[in-house]
């Protein structure tokens, strides 16, 4: 899996995401990645609301806010995450 700030999850299950985005998280904030874009779909929701859920209980997240229509719309969540300490 590339890190490079954007996560595509449309091959996941809401299930899956509890350790993988917490990774790709970590795994960004390693690399001074703090503006991230969550691809869930738009679908039923349940991907978007999965993220969403992770997203407000991480620590490491600054905000998080659906993307603009030319980023994805609500098909997307983009990401601002706090800088790591002593960074």
């Amino acid at each position: 899996m590339t890190i490079d700030g954007v996560l595509d999850l449309h091959t996941f299950r809401p299930e899956e995401l509890g350790g993988l985005l917490p990774d790709y998280i970590e795994a960004c904030l390693e690399r001074g990645i703090l503006d991230l874009r969550i691809i869930h779909g738009k679908g039923t929701g349940s991907l978007r609301k999965s993220v969403h859920s992770i997203l407000r209980r991480h620590p490491a997240v600054a905000s998080f806010t659906p993307a603009d229509e030319t980023g994805g719309g609500w098909g997307a969540t983009l990401v601002r995450l706090k800088p790591a300490a002593g960074a």
